[in-house]
């Protein structure tokens, strides 16, 4: 009874050691690997946001809500390289050989991490689907405006600025205070002449209004040049001198705005699940009712097939008008037996009926296709919610044997083996998103088909590490190798026949 709780006590022991041995490697690569995405992220966005005045807390509010949004991809790579640092460090230091020959086996070392993982399996899909949808909208309506805000109003000296709407400005220099210029020239293009409106100044002042409206130019000892057409077609320059000239242009449109978030909601990226099913079904009925309308609106041209009154009708009428025609115009072809007027109407009518159809077809195919593209897309975001919380726990079957193979802690090959693990993750996760978005695959194996593909290599892996494989060691392949080579160099040393 004593061995059996000092076993217990002893197990209990070692499972607190593999987590807090998981856990240092774990929150430090997890927050490298999303810094990495971030800075990813401003890299791709960079040339949209620099140069337009932007506030520090402005970007530092997305760099929050990016944050949020990043984590699903993160959070698998995080895991794999902990794993995979983490048990190389403990296989290194040969602890894994010593808990191994205690009788403790490799599932059941491996068992408080997977169940640490599952916890955090759990607790991704709640994340992905409670606060990424609000992150997203957060994120991406403060992206747009970010984007859309004008270029800041920095009038650069010795270059013409054209980041003013219709005026371009030229400076020849600028004080030390930002408002005493020298060497004005102020090019007027709004009434869309080219050049034809030109103001020059030996020098002035340029400020903006107390309300950010406006941007004021007070300039001293100048010229106006203004080329202007007369009566007759001819042009003729109009030239002024001016001692005090003062020039507002109105630069409110160069602030920055935010867009209501309402108009954003309606992506299937802002949505959680329960939205998600609600989007479904409404597009299967929406489907649905077009199918419908199609069959509705068609029918009206479609009457001797059908058997109705009103097509029983239509025949009768054929059949009372086919009798009053006389039996020597019989021909194989019903629209002989018509009068020359009658058959031109019934070509009109046959030829509208089926511009009609065609038109109506259309329209259903163009509508089919929006919501089609649009059911894709509600379906792939719903089974992403998932995929990105499972890959946690497959990435994790696939780093921790894998760490116990290599035996190899630090950042060096584990970095590299992670590294190429998450490249195949990522290839196979954007091949089969890419496909279910063209509709070549359909959503639930286009967004499977990263976790479902590396599940058997992770299997596979654990079978090797439990078996203590050398299938991924150097010194198995440098065995061979040197097997290999003292073979053909005793064949080499044998005499001639």
């Amino acid at each position: 009874m004593r061995l059996t709780t000092n076993m217990n006590f002893g197990i209990k022991k070692l499972d607190k050691l593999i987590l807090k041995s998981f856990m240092g490697p774990y929150v430090v690569t997890f927050f490298i690997v999303l810094f990495v995405f971030l800075m990813q992220f401003f890299w791709l966005y960079m040339d949209d946001l620099i140069g337009k005045g932007l506030s520090i807390s402005l970007v530092l509010e997305l760099m929050v809500y990016m944050s949020a949004t990043l984590v699903p991809m993160a959070m698998p790579l995080g895991i794999l390289l902990a794993a995979i640092m983490t048990f190389g460090g403990l296989g290194e230091n040969y602890e894994l050989v010593a808990i191994k020959s205690s009788g403790i086996s490799l599932f059941r070392f491996l068992r408080p991490l997977t169940l640490f993982v599952l916890a955090i399996v759990v607790g991704m899909f709640l994340f992905s689907n409670y606060v990424i949808p609000k992150a997203n909208l957060k994120a991406y309506s403060l992206l747009y405006d970010m984007r859309n805000k004008k270029p800041t109003m920095s009038i650069k000296p010795g270059v013409f600025n054209r980041g003013l709407g219709s005026f371009v400005i030229r400076i020849g220099s600028k004080s030390e205070d930002g408002t005493t210029i020298k060497d004005v020239l102020i090019y007027d293009h709004s009434k869309g002449y080219g050049n034809n409106n030109v103001v020059a100044a030996e020098k002035g002042k340029m400020y903006l209004s107390t309300d950010k409206r406006f941007l004021v130019f007070e300039l001293t000892n100048g010229w106006r040049y203004d080329l202007k057409k007369d009566e007759t077609g001819v042009y003729e320059q109009q030239r002024m001198f001016f001692k005090q000239w003062n020039k507002v242009i109105d630069v409110s449109g160069f602030g920055f705005s935010r867009t209501k978030e309402e108009l954003f909601k309606s992506s299937e990226e802002m949505l959680d699940i329960a939205m998600l099913n609600k989007g479904i079904d409404s597009t299967y009925k929406t489907i649905a009712k077009d199918r419908n309308e199609l069959k509705r609106s068609t029918a009206y041209f479609i009457s001797l097939g059908k058997n109705d009154a009103a097509a029983r009708a239509l025949k009768d009428s054929i059949r009372a008008y086919m009798a009053k025609m006389p039996e020597k115009t019989y021909s194989k072809d019903l629209i002989t037996r018509f009068t020359a007027e009658k058959q031109n109407d019934i070509a009109n009518k046959v030829t509208n009926n089926a511009q009609s159809i065609q038109r109506y077809l259309s329209i259903n195919a163009t509508n089919t296709e929006i919501n089609t593209t649009r059911l894709n897309q509600y379906n792939m975001q719903w089974h992403k919610k998932f995929t990105y919380a499972f890959a946690c726990l497959v990435l994790f079957l696939i780093g921790a044997p894998m760490g116990a193979i290599i035996r190899k802690g630090g950042l060096g090959m584990p970095m590299v083996i992670s590294v190429l693990f998450f490249v195949v993750y990522f290839i196979l996760s954007s091949t089969g998103e890419k496909l279910a978005k063209q509709g070549k695959l359909p959503p639930v194996q286009g967004m499977w088909l990263a976790t479902i593909s590396l599940l058997p290599v992770a299997i596979l892996i654990l079978i090797q590490a439990r078996n203590d494989s050398p299938i991924f060691k150097k010194e198995a392949y440098i065995n061979v190798w040197r097997k290999l080579k003292q073979f053909f160099d005793k064949k080499s040393k044998l005499p001639a026949a």
